[in-house]
């Protein structure tokens, strides 16, 4: 029997969050749809943030009141920055939600105006609630390789945001290569460090694709032991503090990957094309995945 990679699809909030051309929200709902039809069964559905810090995600409440949360074989997560935005993605039915840190201070500072540490001790009330409510927490940290504005980022800074995420209870860590710049060494030298005190069950990668590096460090973090990775339809997303970071990895050739690679995905590619060519043609915009293009020439799409 293969071995099952988990993948978290992010391209309904992380991919759509700062998109200019706004997306209805029947449109989110019908793009997760097709999300799931291609047999994504971990779907990141939305943000709830103040709707003036990010317009596009201002119907997260609209848009999970319409989620069919039923579905038990669908894993739903919202990102959630604090405990009002918590307990509004809870009143609408998610079991699971996300925190977003990141292990450098400039990073942090210019994105929520705090240092590392005052980040992670806000996020406490949130995780000491979500314990008692029996809902699942998700860590991110963003720039565990560079920052746009520090430059690298030690792998010991890293483990030290690790350890304080760990102690705030969540199941999972995802490790967001933020800015697209690192290659496979880059990830070996981190993984190596935080595999010291953790299992690698314990974390997802999370990387852009700017320098086209995505998918070397996926082989790399697989080699070490990762099997849950986050990637975006598409290729959608980016980041809007680190200037000309491209899109998340995009899931079309993340699954190519791993399914010619002896693993199961689950993911019925040619849908999953359908999928990113509904966002594509919604947005007015178009994809770059390369798996994309060339299914969607095969399809004749």
């Amino acid at each position: 029997m293969k071995e099952r990679i988990k993948i978290t699809e992010v391209g309904p909030r992380d991919g759509l969050q700062n998109e200019s051309k706004q997306v209805s929200t029947q449109d989110k709902l019908q793009f997760i749809e097709l999300l799931i039809e291609a047999g994504l069964t971990n779907i990141e559905a939305t943000s709830f943030v103040r709707a003036d810090k990010i317009p596009q995600l201002a119907d997260a409440n609209e848009l999970a009141n319409k989620l069919n949360f039923q579905n038990k074989s669908i894993s739903y997560c919202a990102l959630t920055p604090n405990l009002k935005g918590y307990e509004a993605a809870i009143k609408t039915g998610f079991k699971e939600v996300a925190i977003f840190g990141a292990a450098s201070e400039s990073f942090t500072k210019k994105n929520i105006n705090r240092t590392v540490e005052e980040s992670l001790s806000g996020f406490k009330e949130l995780t000491d609630q979500a314990i008692k409510d029996g809902i699942k927490v998700r860590g991110y940290i963003s720039t565990v390789i560079s920052c746009p504005y520090e430059g690298k980022i030690s792998p010991e800074k890293v483990n030290s945001v690790v350890k304080r995420m760990q102690d705030l209870g969540v199941y999972e860590i995802s490790l967001g290569e933020t800015i697209g710049a690192a290659v496979s060494n880059e990830v070996e030298k981190l993984l190596q460090v935080l595999l010291k005190d953790n299992q690698a069950s314990f974390f997802a990668g999370h990387f852009h694709d700017t320098y086209g590096m995505a998918i070397g460090n996926v082989a790399k973090s697989i080699d070490m032991g990762l099997r849950s990775f986050d990637a975006s339809a598409g290729g959608l997303g980016g980041c809007p503090y680190a200037k000309g970071a491209s899109g998340n990895l995009a899931t079309e050739d993340l699954v190519y990957f791993l399914e010619n690679s002896g693993f199961e995905t689950g993911v019925n590619l040619d849908l999953l094309i359908q999928a990113s060519l509904f966002m594509e043609t919604n947005l007015d915009k178009p994809l770059l995945s390369k798996t994309y293009l060339a299914k969607k020439k095969i399809l004749g799409l």
